[in-house]
């Protein structure tokens, strides 16, 4: 029977899901939640806190999974000598990931674009740096420019661009509670710094309704 390995301790071996995580990572961080939730008021003994503990851990570790992951590699194992020089644009590539001032989540879209110089990636390896990037403890401007970074020293492209629109936890739920803020980052190299018919081109196609 196939087993797929999705890179976050889960196989799925045909339609069943077998869980892999490192029990001792697992062990430590759970028993630092076992006090935290002492330290909350709760009683992390009652029956419905008894396995918490561990479910934290576990969800942690997925949440941050991208620290095992080297997205260069991701790029490299899928790149096809291709002369193709126009605009490659994936869209709307759903985003989760965690602020490092508050471990909240914040979540929204990429949208990320090269234009090849020789060579082309396969286009669900621009998703999958996205998400690499994206399952670390992160503030948005930083994952921005290590998303365009990394596709820019890889491909060498004649130019990338990413823009990133996202919700924040920190914002909507403690500290200001302002509910219905996005914030927006972008970075550019190449052509699309250089030239402004490019990036306006860019723009216009992440923000039409095509499909």
């Amino acid at each position: 029977m196939e087993t797929i390995n999705n890179g976050s301790g889960e196989l799925y071996e045909g339609y069943n899901k077998i869980e892999r995580w490192d029990d001792k990572t697992v062990s430590e961080i759970a028993g630092m939640y076992y006090k935290i939730l002492g330290h909350l008021g709760e009683d992390p003994d009652r029956e419905g806190l008894k396995q918490t503990p561990s479910r934290v851990a576990k969800a942690l570790l997925f949440l941050t999974q991208g620290y095992h992951h080297n997205p260069e590699e991701i790029l490299r194992h899928a790149m096809f000598r291709e002369e193709y020089r126009q605009m490659v644009i994936v869209k709307d590539i759903d985003l989760y990931s965690m602020c490092e001032h508050h471990m909240l989540p914040f979540f929204g879209k990429a949208h990320v674009a090269y234009i090849p110089d020789g060579y082309i990636t396969g286009l669900s390896k621009l998703a999958r740096v996205v998400e690499v990037y994206s399952r670390r403890l992160q503030v948005q401007e930083r994952l921005t420019t290590q998303i365009r970074d990394c596709i820019q020293d890889t491909l060498n492209p004649l130019g990338v661009a990413v823009v990133i629109e996202a919700q924040h936890m920190c914002m909507q739920i403690r500290g200001v509670q302002k509910q219905n803020s996005i914030t927006t980052t972008s970075a550019f190299t190449g052509c699309f710094l250089t030239n402004l018919n490019t990036r306006e081109e860019f723009v216009h196609l992440i923000s039409s309704k095509l499909h």
